[in-house]
């Protein structure tokens, strides 16, 4: 089990999940070509449990799918750089896989994207619970609340209707509602498969919710039976003050970022403070950081693996997923700050303001940045085993953080490396599980099946 910020100083065991999406490209602009890739397979139906029983085998917590539901439309001004890229699209829904997937494991959680500002609570409350069932509790719900213009088009929702701060209010009241028909509307021994007196749910144990708030009317009950955890693990991820207390209430595992080890040092104790101002303990939160790890039997392996790939990314994909929300970085001049764009205003700025750079970032900086492999989500290692795994221990312990978010290069070769070159130096030095813990995804990251009593949704847990 992952420790908590109150174990801080000692060597805590880590925790990995891997950054996955249902399509050919993301976070690996460009290797989509590369010869060693399966990734194109991803619509096809071997594909999900066949790389699912590779992650189980590296024994990370989740494969964690993210998702869009839109196009990215800022760099460039079109949506053709996405689609030339393969970037995020074309993509699948990311839970129509994951009942595949728990078929062919028996361990590896699968965390699940879903966008509350154009979803419905009480259909994404039932489907949560079904896969729940269907895996055996090992679900877990990354809450996002979608940026992309092209999204709100999609779901006819006018621009400017949903700003950056409304949109978390609304997930709030969304999360609520899923709290009461997950914890509250049906109890624990409702279902009592009487033979004898021909009932199969006691009609008493099962209520509405009658929910009516600003957003949501919703009457109940739930449709489904409770499943093992119930309300499934919550995965989020927020920059901004907004998004991080909203991380405070509601997240259990929270993914930061930064630009520099004391930025994400700084974010980290942003959000376990946020989690204490909302009344919850932050040992019920686990906070990771995005790496990308490149290992090989030597260093010149390893350096020339990260040759390989470097020699196919591309550049335009990288720069066109950071700008999806509609800053055109080709408007401007490669010597054009910044901070000056930022001030001026304009489509897309506030998003970018969100991500701070260092004072006197040019547009020139990022687009060189985009185009080199070490430079992208977060941390950066390349080398033997023993080298990566030391770099991972100087992270966790530097900036106290739980566990890692995985990024893949190719596909399974990422995950099989880990698995051949890192892992076995983690569990030598005790830093990683060498077998699951428990049968269910919370039970694996906190030690316990349900959610934490300091949770909101424990306050509606039998009402």
């Amino acid at each position: 089990m992952t420790a908590g910020p109150a174990q801080a100083g000692r060597r805590r065991q880590l925790s990995f999940n891997l950054l996955d999406m249902s399509t050919v490209s993301h976070n690996n602009y460009g290797l989509w070509q590369h010869p060693a890739n399966t990734k194109w397979r991803y619509n096809t139906p071997g594909f999900w449990p066949e790389f699912a029983r590779i992650c189980e085998r590296a024994r990370f917590d989740a494969l964690f799918t993210a998702d869009i539901l839109g196009i990215a439309e800022g760099y460039g001004g079109s949506r053709d750089i996405a689609l030339r890229e393969g970037m995020h699209v074309p993509i699948n829904d990311p839970m129509i896989p994951v009942a595949a997937m728990a078929a062919a494991t028996s361990h590896i959680g699968f965390a699940i994207t879903i966008s509350t500002s154009y979803e419905m609570p009480f259909g994404l409350a039932r489907r949560m619970s079904s896969l729940d069932h269907l895996s055996r509790g090992r679900i877990g719900f990354n809450i996002v609340t979608s940026y992309l213009p092209n999204a709100a088009e999609n779901f006819g929702v006018p621009p400017g209707l949903l700003n950056h701060d409304e949109r978390y209010d609304r997930a709030d009241e969304f999360m609520e509602v899923c709290y009461k028909l997950w914890e509250a509307s049906w109890r624990e021994d409702a279902v009592v498969r009487d033979a004898g007196n021909n009932i199969y749910v006691d009609p008493g144990r099962v209520r509405r919710i009658d929910h009516v708030g600003k957003y949501f009317s919703v009457a109940g009950p739930h449709l489904c039976e409770p499943s093992p955890q119930r309300t499934p693990v919550l995965f989020q991820a927020g920059a901004s003050g907004r998004g991080k207390q909203f991380a405070g209430t509601h997240a259990e595992v929270v993914f930061v970022g930064g630009r520099s080890v004391d930025a994400i040092r700084q974010n980290v104790r942003d959000v376990r403070a946020e989690a204490l101002a909302h009344g919850r303990d932050p040992d019920d939160i686990r906070v990771l950081v995005g790496c990308t790890l490149i290992a090989a039997h030597t260093r010149e392996a390893a350096k020339a693996l990260q040759d390989d790939y470097q020699a196919m990314t591309r550049p335009d994909g990288y720069v066109a997923h950071m700008f999806g929300s509609g800053t055109d970085l080709k408007r401007y001049g490669t010597d054009e700050l910044i901070a000056d764009i930022v001030r001026r205003g304009g489509p897309g700025t506030a998003h970018l303001a969100n991500y701070p750079y260092l004072p006197g970032t040019t547009v020139g900086d990022i687009i060189e940045a985009a185009g080199r492999i070490s430079d992208h989500l977060g941390l950066f290692a390349c080398g033997t085993g023993a080298d990566v795994a030391d770099r991972v221990e100087e992270w966790a312990d530097a900036m106290d953080v739980d566990g890692f978010l995985l990024r893949q290069l190719t596909t399974p070769g990422t995950v099989v490396d880990f698995t051949n070159y890192i892992m076995p130096e983690l569990q030598r030095r005790g830093r990683y599980r060498r077998e699951y813990e428990a049968s269910t995804l919370r039970g694996n990251i906190f030690g316990y099946p349900r959610i934490a009593e300091s949770h909101p949704a424990a306050r509606f847990r039998g009402k």
